[in-house]
């Protein structure tokens, strides 16, 4: 003989619907698979727990059960095969113990605004203010989305529930009233001032704080100032995403901020200072004699604040020598001189200056 379907759901003989529906409830939440992944006993148990109450919600199984008091001689049952109509039965409780009001529950949609910055302002953050639309629940009806001195009239195509249920067999589907669209009634006098849509469009000035170091693509997330929320449920989101400005100077390279500075032959091979564009001012940087071009230095700390926010990274300095394109008399004189002391063999007559200029570049000691 099977176990006792009162037993399995822990009621007495005489329990009303309500408290067969609710001993349901808790044992169900109990030993739902998803609470116990991977659990045998659990899952036999879940399914023990959701076959008694199948046979206890339904008043006329109820009473054949109780009569015959067992499952043979109330009439044979099929197995409700796991995660197919348990699931239906589960989900019908849980749209029962929440009113059918999902919908409703649905918080509003998240904006987003795209915002350009300037390098600077990228790398030591700013404070910038935006002007955003804006949706405000309306100040005549308070949202109600009803004229005020009116109410609205019970959806009969769902008695007020939001959603209709249908029945096949052991399966139980509930969807979401196509009259009342899930809100359980009708507006038959909806709000002159907002024309029944519960917010009025406007605009809104907000301040965002820009952290330090952000880059192009980074995201900031200003919560509860999206889209308006069905009903009483909360705003969206908005999601900030910020463009920050290519520099005519600066480049940056991860936490690093790189320059490229021209100079001549003659401060490579004889050293001296140099003026370097920082984003906090010039820096002066040695260059010491005999200094290759291409050669890089770094002024440490000069660089955007780092992504864990502890310190910041460095200014790469890039030497790129520039060749004149044109030279006076005297400087075709002094660079003849020159090329014949790096190298006696070079004619001047034979490959002309540029030639002399392409194998000086080659030389080595």
């Amino acid at each position: 003989m099977n176990r006792d379907y009162h037993e399995i759901l822990n009621v007495s003989t005489n329990a009303t619907d309500e408290e067969i529906k609710k001993a349901y409830r808790k044992l169900a939440l109990k030993y739902h698979p998803d609470r116990n992944p991977g659990d045998q006993e659990a899952e036999e148990r879940f399914k023990e727990i959701n076959q008694a109450y199948e046979i206890l919600s339904d008043p006329a199984k109820r009473a054949r059960y109780e009569q015959f008091g067992t499952i043979d001689d109330a009439g044979t049952l099929f197995d409700f095969g796991f995660r197919g109509n348990v699931d239906n039965i589960f989900n019908d409780l849980f749209n029962d113990f929440f009113g059918g009001q999902r919908q409703r529950e649905k918080k509003g949609d998240d904006l987003r605004y795209d915002l350009e910055i300037e390098f600077e302002e990228a790398v030591f953050g700013v404070e910038k203010e935006i002007e955003i639309p804006k949706e405000e629940r309306c100040s005549t009806c308070n949202g109600s989305r009803i004229e005020p001195g009116h109410q609205p009239v019970m959806c009969k195509a769902c008695s007020g529930r939001g959603q209709v249920r249908h029945s096949h067999g052991f399966f139980t589907i509930n969807r979401t009233c196509e009259y009342c669209h899930g809100d359980g009634y009708i507006i038959k006098d909806p709000c002159k001032t907002c024309k029944g849509r519960g917010f009025i469009k406007t605009k809104k000035k907000l301040k965002v704080k820009i952290p330090p170091g952000v880059d192009t693509g980074a995201r900031l997330k200003l919560r509860r100032e999206g889209m308006l929320g069905y009903g009483d449920t909360s705003p969206g989101d908005l999601y900030i995403v910020l463009n920050v400005k290519e520099h005519h100077v600066f480049e940056r390279e991860g936490d690093d901020i790189a320059v490229y500075i021209d100079v001549n032959f003659p401060l490579l091979c004889l050293g001296g200072e140099i003026d370097v564009p920082t984003v906090e001012g010039d820096k002066k940087v040695i260059i010491p004699p005999g200094t290759q071009s291409g050669k890089v230095f770094r002024i440490k700390g000069f660089g955007v604040t780092k992504s864990n926010g502890h310190g910041r990274g460095d200014e790469i300095v890039y030497l790129n020598m520039v060749v004149p394109t044109s030279l006076t008399e005297r400087q075709k004189i002094l660079m003849e001189e020159l090329a014949k002391e790096f190298n006696k063999d070079i004619g001047v007559t034979q490959k002309g200056l540029k030639g002399k200029f392409k194998e000086f570049f080659e030389w080595k000691e």
